[in-house]
C-alpha cells in the first residue's frame, strides 16, 4: 500500500508547489488563530488555487465557532476539514464536506474509545499531545506502539515525523498516511523551524523516505 502524506502548515504559495511537485497529496491550511502557521484568508485563496489537481487541500480548525468554519468555506475552497480539538461528532460533520478528526495521544485516554465517537470521519490523525503546549505542529512524537490496531477509519500518523524517522514510523504502525508540519520546515539560526516557512529540500526527503519504507 502506498502511504499517503499530508504536509500542514502552510503559509506561502510556494511551498505548497514545491510539496505538490515532490509528491505531496494533500496540503493543510490552518485557521487557529493560536499558531504562526494561521493563515488569513487570503493567503489561503492564494494557496489553494495554486495547487494543482488531485492534490487535497485541508482546511484546520481547533474547537472553532460554527460561523468561522463556514465563512472560511465560503473564502476558500477546501476539499476536506480537520478538527484538532475537542469538537464533537456533531459539529465535525455538519459541514457537507468530509472531515478528519486529531485523536490526541496521552495517558488515561482510551484511543479506542475516543476514536469510535467518530464514526463518520473520513480518518482519524493520531497526534502527541504536549501539556499547555499547541494541539498539534509540537514537534513531538510518542510511543507509535500505543496505537490501536482495530481501528474502523483510515490511521493517520502525526506527532513530530521528520525525514529522519517517518520510515522507521511507517514500517512500526503501517498508517494509512502520513502527517507533516515543523519536520519539514526551515530552521532558524536558533536551531528552531520558522513555523509556516517549508523547506523543499526537506519536503522532498521526507516524503522520498515515506516511498522507501512502502516498498
Amino acid at each position: 500500500m502506498r502511504t499517503r502524506v499530508k504536509i500542514c502548515g502552510m503559509t506561502r504559495v510556494e511551498d505548497a508547489i514545491a510539496a505538490a511537485q515532490a509528491g505531496a497529496d494533500a496540503i493543510g491550511l490552518v485557521f487557529w488563530p493560536g499558531t504562526p502557521r494561521c493563515v488569513s484568508f487570503d493567503q489561503a485563496r492564494a494557496i489553494a488555487r495554486a495547487v494543482p489537481a488531485f492534490v487535497t487541500t485541508v482546511g484546520l480548525f481547533v474547537d472553532p465557532a460554527p460561523a468561522a468554519v463556514r465563512a472560511a468555506l465560503d473564502a476558500v475552497p477546501l476539499d476536506l476539514l480537520q478538527f484538532h480539538g475537542n469538537e464533537d461528532a456533531d459539529l465535525c460533520a455538519s459541514f457537507a464536506r468530509p472531515y478528519i478528526k486529531a485523536v490526541p495521544v496521552k495517558p488515561g485516554i482510551d484511543l479506542l474509545q475516543y476514536a469510535a465517537r467518530y464514526g463518520d470521519a473520513h480518518g482519524l490523525l493520531f497526534d502527541a499531545f504536549e501539556p499547555g503546549g499547541l494541539p498539534g505542529g509540537t514537534g513531538k512524537t510518542f510511543d507509535w506502539n500505543e496505537l490501536p490496531g482495530e481501528l474502523q477509519r483510515p490511521l493517520i500518523l502525526s506527532g513530530g515525523l521528520t525525514p529522519q524517522n517517518v520510515g522507521a514510523a511507517i514500517r512500526t504502525a503501517r498508517p494509512w498516511a502520513v502527517d507533516v508540519s515543523s519536520g519539514v520546515e526551515l530552521t532558524g539560526e536558533d536551531g528552531l523551524p520558522r513555523k509556516g516557512i517549508k523547506s523543499a529540500a526537506k519536503i522532498a526527503a521526507f516524503i522520498r523516505e515515506v516511498r522507501n519504507a512502502d516498498e
